[in-house]
């Protein structure tokens, strides 16, 4: 996400080199070279990836747990591919603002979903579903309605629905094992530390061709596929 996307103005973000046509390549040089590619590249390995996930999947429960997971996934790496790596006109961007950002609270109750269905129990399992569906519709709406919000209010509502599961580790490592329970932890702690780099602004190594936005998107990437291990873990061996 640029700068615009999370919420500042298209003329406030130095990445972004202002309003165009619709649909057009985006070959301004006020923007990293990289913008956009490494979520252009994970998009349709998210798609084989998905598919596999849920056609493995042990039980019916976990295929569809493992479904909505998949499409959530799906709408974070494909939407932001198409919004980075173009450059759109006014109401094009301010569109496709609002979906970047509706999808990171869609991508954490996503990957929560097979989690919880298919690790926690009882009222443990329905009270974190419910806190993260909740959070993150809550969350889609704030996003969706005032997306001009400054940066420091909404970037902690992304950490803090991204950790909620902390009141529940002990399940998760009593129904999950260890080795789930810690790829969780280090997905959501490279999560944390891209959201950490978004907010700081910092590093950024190459403004022209790698900068800041690119190393947040690198982190998304790596959590990504290490929660993806620990939800493939989970699918394939759990029955009901």
């Amino acid at each position: 996400m640029t700068a615009a996307a999370l919420g500042e103005s298209p003329a406030e973000d130095p990445t972004r080199t202002g309003p165009a046509e619709g649909g057009l390549p985006d070959t301004g040089e006020g923007k990293p070279k990289w913008r956009g590619w490494l979520h252009a590249g994970m998009f349709p390995a998210t798609v084989a990836a998905g598919i596999v996930l849920i056609c493995l999947a042990d039980s019916p429960r976990a295929k569809a747990a493992c479904a909505v997971y998949s499409v959530s996934a799906w709408l974070l790496f494909g939407v932001s591919a198409v919004y980075h790596r173009f450059t759109w006109g006014p109401r094009g961007d301010a569109i496709l603002r609002r979906l970047d950002h509706a999808n990171i609270f869609l991508i954490i109750a996503g990957t929560y979903t097979p989690f919880t269905i298919l690790l926690l129990q009882g009222g443990s399992r329905q009270v974190l579903l419910w806190a993260v569906w909740g959070g993150a519709l809550a969350g889609i709406a704030f996003r969706v309605f005032w997306v001009g919000a400054p940066r420091w209010l909404y970037t902690p509502v992304y950490l803090a629905l991204g950790w909620a599961a902390a009141f529940f580790l002990p399940d998760f490592l009593h129904t999950g094992g260890v080795a789930v329970l810690v790829l969780m932890i280090v997905g959501g702690v490279l999560y944390s530390v891209g959201g950490v780099v978004y907010g700081l602004k910092r590093p950024n190594p190459s403004p022209r061709w790698f900068g800041f936005h690119e190393v947040f998107h690198a982190f998304t990437l790596g959590a990504f596929i290490v929660q993806y291990v620990g939800v493939s873990l989970v699918a394939y061996s759990t029955a009901g």
